[in-house]
């Protein structure tokens, strides 16, 4: 009983961390220039490029998470991601103190850390026993 509720709390966790990147990567798709001028403002370049990559990865890395897939390595890019997007565009420390857009960035840096200690831990420990990664290597012979 006990292992089936550590499973659980795996499989929620790493689905909950799922939705949390299909979610921007949808919002991403449907304001697209809203989302090229913020990062125009942080004075990004080729963000044309970088748009489309971070939305292929926050999709595709959300889906793989949800399924188990390849767990391993798309928890560390997600967490890389993350932690260029908050070095990048949730830049606090170059905004004047005090005002409300200092705070909310402030707020979004920290708590990208906290999502990105979570992707570090799932990419450590893996995607569980309910997961497509658990189900590949349960199919190999000797495993």
């Amino acid at each position: 009983m006990l292992e089936n509720y550590k499973n659980l709390l795996v499989t929620s966790g790493r689905v909950l961390l799922g939705l949390y990147f299909i979610g921007p990567g949808l919002s991403k798709v449907f304001a697209f220039d809203f989302n090229a001028n913020y990062m125009a403002e942080h004075g990004m370049v080729f963000i044309p490029f970088f748009l489309m990559l971070t939305i292929l990865i926050q999709l595709g890395g959300g889906v793989a998470l949800i399924a188990g897939y390849k767990t391993h390595l798309v928890a560390f890019v997600l967490a890389g991601l993350t932690l260029v997007i908050s070095l990048v565009l949730h830049d606090f420390w170059t905004m004047p103190a005090g005002e409300l857009q200092t705070a909310h960035e402030a707020q979004n840096f920290v708590k990208n850390l906290g999502i990105m200690a979570g992707l570090l831990v799932l990419s450590g420990l893996g995607a569980g026993p309910w997961s497509l990664d658990y189900r590949q290597t349960r199919a190999i012979p000797g495993l």
